[in-house]
């Protein structure tokens, strides 16, 4: 029987990017990683697409769609509670504006201004990618 430090959960994330600015939520206090800033997104269910997860995470955080999530990255992250596989989806918002249905708060952040804000150490390797990217 596996132990915790052997669950794999898998996440998916959107890099939303709009006008040279990256979408990011706070996580609500009290919570694991508590009042941190992240992508948007969360853990896949059994059966469900990658590409179904994020559209889903998406309407349920921020309450709009999105189009053409395409996939960025693949990374893997062992946490002490077990191993997190986080597929990173770049994507645009379809129609609407999003709003913190699951989240403290959300801002749009410059890809040099991404440093400022404390995110989990699962981020670190896509927060160093994307802090490269201008405009």
């Amino acid at each position: 029987m596996p132990t915790p430090r052997h669950k794999i959960t898998r996440a998916a994330i959107a890099v939303i990017r709009r006008r040279g600015r990256f979408l990011i939520c706070q996580r609500h206090p009290g919570g694991f990683f508590g009042g941190y800033w992240e992508f948007p997104g969360g853990k896949r269910e059994p059966g469900e697409s990658w590409e179904a997860c994020v559209r889903r995470e998406i309407q349920e955080e921020l309450g709009v769609p999105v189009r053409a999530p395409t996939p960025f990255a693949t990374m893997r992250y062992r946490y002490a509670t077990g191993v997190v596989i986080f597929k990173v989806f770049r994507c645009a918002i379809a129609r609407g504006v999003p709003r913190p249905l699951d989240a403290q708060a959300l801002r749009w952040v410059a890809s040099d201004e991404l440093a400022a804000y404390r995110f989990p150490p699962a981020n670190r390797r896509l927060l160093a990618r994307l802090s490269r990217e201008r405009g």
